[in-house]
């Protein structure tokens, strides 16, 4: 009894501190932060609350720029730079402290923020500085500023009277010469100077607290952030009040242009909003989830289609031809028989560039891990878009730690097909497809700069990724080229000829291209609803947080492409073509090219970039993107087909 009460004891401790643990566990990087007014402020409860300014982006060029390429107001020297992930630098986030002053529960009202910028119509340097100014305006350059590690956001009504908070606002807007308003010129009527730029040199920024009454917290906890932009012609001789008529600067460059740039901060309590859905208004005005759902809904019909044909073949064609065939007693019933039973001899023939093949899988299943771990940690909550430049660091490191895979199954599958030629093997697995890649990235990382966007990796941040390719991931790809040589190769279910068989003439849809083309529709249909949202979040600068859709979307893909493969597999083994081991990768993987052709169609009818340097950036990153989509897509699609071409002929008696 004694020994069963201490056992109840000790469980009862250990539970308890369990749950104290989960109550204190926050998300890396996600911790709430506590504010004070200034008379109240200690160590865990701050009163300064910190305005960031990260990359000023557009969704009419692909280059974006940091907030102090532009002539505006410069934070003090003595305010450091936040430290940036990995992830972060890759997207081009660069984060910067701001000029402005913000004290919890301090109103502001109408502060000069820095001395006006005067631009002198016969200085080069000026005209200069304000040209790139105007060309901000001009291609709609958004604002991004961080407060407390949620963006602040410019909300404003749409159609049907609907709120749509953006995560960002804009720099300023143009009238056309033809007194047509662009962009935020629309929203009043006092842009309507023909040929004139209207910069918001004005902001109104409303803070919303939680003042964390009943809620067991010390302080208030920001629970929104939202700013109203504003463009005033101040008078510069005397104190600003922030009212008359916008600052309207002319598109010839021939006046004196004086800018002062203020701002006013408001506090407002609501208790309401709790810390931990604070997102929410903002993720309320990105696309609806009925539209998710939809795209779930076919998708799924797809699935069920596909797997109604596979079933049917499985357990009613190749059931009876399996159970006809192992019934057969003579060497002259089975010579009339015809179909996939015909190829047996044949089928486990090794393809041709087996070399390449075998890199290509192993590659992709290294994608594929890190693709699913990543989607995995996502669906958790890890990688929100609160956690920034998680994602992405989360992808790098996997695919850098997810080496031994691929030289695994790379090595593995090229001694199945009898290849010999182990240190090429290796050697093209470790630097083939990655090095594709990390060239192309290098390329449009030139481009980049060459036009001193902020999209561009510095010098040590590349010697950093190639430091982790050559140190670690090429050392794993070797291991694991090591064991997958060591092990035997894969055993197959019947022996090959040693004299190929004579493929018959093939009809259309057995063609290799026709089958091929026609294998990649069906996953495409699954996932172009979700690309739609994936492209948005790139190229349109919207804030992607569906991850549990993707991963379900993920899953799905994974099913279709497999049936998808296997059925045609089927189809081509019948008709006495024995080649399948490309074709099955290549059926899925033909998925990648629509996925190019719906990119090709996304910037001609959803964008409106300019410029050669976008188009170059757009159509370069989207074969990054395209390429690893090949590899992934066709690994599925070939290991699926491998494992039906050896379940059917490992279940058939040859003689």
């Amino acid at each position: 009894m004694a020994a069963a009460a201490a056992a109840a004891a000790t469980a009862t401790a250990t539970l308890l501190c369990v749950l104290a643990l989960s109550q204190a566990f926050y998300l890396p990087g996600l911790a709430p932060v506590s504010f004070c007014e200034k008379a109240e402020e200690h160590l865990n409860c701050l009163s300064t609350i910190e305005l960031y300014m990260n990359r000023l982006d557009s969704v009419e060029s692909v280059l974006p720029y940091e907030y102090n390429a532009f002539d505006f107001c410069k934070a003090p020297e003595s305010k450091q730079r936040p430290t940036e992930n990995l992830g972060q630098v890759l997207f081009g986030e660069r984060i910067e402290p701001s000029p402005y002053k913000v004290t919890f529960k301090e109103e502001t009202t109408c502060a000069v923020l820095c001395e006006p910028k005067v631009y002198e119509p016969g200085s080069a340097d000026d005209q200069s500085r304000l040209d790139f100014l105007k060309k901000a305006m001009h291609f709609n350059y958004q604002h991004h500023w961080i407060v407390d590690n949620m963006p602040v956001t410019w909300c404003y009504h749409v159609d049907e009277g609907k709120l749509f908070c953006n995560p960002g606002f804009p720099v300023g807007c143009y009238v056309t010469a033809s007194g047509q308003p662009k962009d935020a010129c629309i929203i009043s009527t006092e842009f309507k100077e023909p040929d004139s730029f209207y910069l918001f040199n004005h902001v109104d920024v409303t803070l919303s607290y939680h003042s964390g009454a009943a809620e067991g917290w010390e302080g208030a906890r920001l629970v929104a952030a939202k700013v109203v932009p504003r463009s005033i012609k101040h008078a510069v001789n005397e104190k600003p009040t922030c009212t008359g008529p916008p600052l309207s600067i002319p598109q010839s460059g021939k006046e004196r242009v004086t800018i002062l740039y203020t701002y006013s901060i408001s506090f407002v309590e609501t208790n309401n909003i709790k810390w931990a859905s604070r997102w929410d208004y903002i993720l309320e005005s990105m696309p609806h989830t009925n539209i998710q759902w939809f795209s779930i809904m076919n998708s799924l019909v797809i699935v069920l289609f596909l797997s109604g044909m596979v079933a049917m073949i499985m357990l009613r064609t190749l059931h009876k031809d399996i159970a006809r065939y192992n019934q057969m007693d003579s060497v002259d019933e089975a010579q009339e028989e015809f179909g996939w039973k015909l190829v047996h001899g044949d089928v486990f023939r090794p393809p041709r560039k087996g070399m390449l093949l075998s890199v290509c899988l192993g590659s992709g299943t290294q994608i594929f891990i890190m693709t699913f771990i990543t989607l995995f940690f996502a669906c958790l909550g890890f990688l929100s878009p609160a956690n920034r430049g998680a994602l992405m660091t989360c992808a790098v490191v996997l695919w850098v730690l997810l080496g031994t895979p691929a030289g695994y199954v790379s090595a593995r599958m090229y001694k199945t097909f009898g290849g010999e030629k182990w240190k090429t093997n290796v050697i093209l697995t470790a630097f083939l497809w990655p090095g594709l890649v990390f060239a192309d990235f290098f390329m449009m990382n030139l481009i980049l700069w060459a036009e001193r966007s902020s999209a561009a990796v510095p010098f040590g941040t590349l010697v950093a990724v190639l430091a982790l390719w050559f140190c670690v991931s090429v050392p794993l790809t070797f291991l694991g080229a090591y064991f997958g040589f060591r092990r035997r190769p894969i055993e197959h279910p019947v022996r090959t000829n040693q004299i190929p068989r004579q493929i018959p003439v093939q009809s259309l849809y057995t063609r290799p291209l026709p089958g091929t083309v026609m294998g990649g529709v069906l996953p495409f249909g699954c996932i172009f609803i979700q690309l739609f949202f994936i492209l948005n979040s790139i190229w349109s600068h919207q804030m992607y947080y569906m991850f549990g859709f993707l991963f379900l979307v993920f899953i799905i893909l994974l099913i279709t492409c497999s049936e998808a493969t296997i059925l045609l597999c089927y189809f081509h083994l019948c008709a006495e073509d024995y080649h399948w081991w490309w074709r099955g990768f290549l059926t899925s993987g033909f998925t990648a090219v629509y996925l190019m052709a719906y990119a090709v169609h996304y910037f001609i009818t959803k964008l409106a970039i300019e410029g050669i340097a976008s188009t170059i950036l757009y159509f370069g990153y989207t074969l990054i993107m395209v390429l690893i989509f090949f590899l992934f897509t066709g690994t599925i699609g070939f290991f699926a087909c491998f494992w039906f071409v050896t379940k059917i002929y490992g279940v058939v008696k040859v003689d």
